[in-house]
């Protein structure tokens, strides 16, 4: 598996490297196409980080230096999870600025967008699956969970003590009421 990691990756993240890539040298075209959808992340983007505020170009220019770096480090394999997940986060909207099929009149042009929206949504569920890929290991939840129940020494501790506890109580409890019958 391995191998096809190694393979998959690359392959995967290409669109994404070389789409912010040409996007950072010309964000005019694609603010363009993003103009209706940018209006309001704009404006609530700015609010969060300043340097943003109301400059479509600058917030597009940030989009894409996003998906160049974490499709460089998901065809690396550094922090390729993290690198999914922000691919994924990312894709979203620009796919539903520049593919928006549902708003095309012509049908031709309805079909091809389609196509790309479609394409866009199969690369999301590749990147959702790469980021829940933990190559085979467990995952942290998997393993946190365990640690408790097996190797953690106040877990193999505590079992017993609430065991002798319980029958402590049991015992307590059949003496006081032979004391008082």
């Amino acid at each position: 598996m391995a191998v096809v990691r190694k393979l998959a990756r690359p392959l995967l993240a290409a669109p994404f490297v070389t789409g912010g890539l040409r996007t950072l040298r010309r964000p005019e075209a694609v603010t363009e196409v993003a103009q209706p959808l940018l209006q309001p992340v704009v404006g609530a983007v700015g609010k969060r980080v300043p340097a943003l505020a109301g400059d479509p170009l600058r917030l597009v220019r940030a989009t894409g230096a996003v998906q160049a770096a974490a499709g460089l480090l998901f065809a690396t394999g550094r922090a390729p999870r993290l690198a999914a997940l922000t691919l994924a986060a990312t894709l979203v909207p620009t796919s539903l600025a520049a593919h928006a099929f549902w708003t095309v009149e012509d049908p031709e042009e309805r079909a091809r967008q389609r196509v790309h929206f479609l394409t866009d949504l199969s690369a999301l569920g590749g990147l959702l699956i790469a980021a829940a890929d933990t190559h085979g290991k467990p995952s942290l939840a998997y393993r946190s969970r365990h640690a408790l129940d097996h190797r953690h020494p106040v877990r193999a501790v505590r079992r017993p003590v609430e065991a002798a506890a319980a029958r402590t109580a049991n015992h307590a409890k059949s003496v006081a009421s032979s004391l008082t019958g």
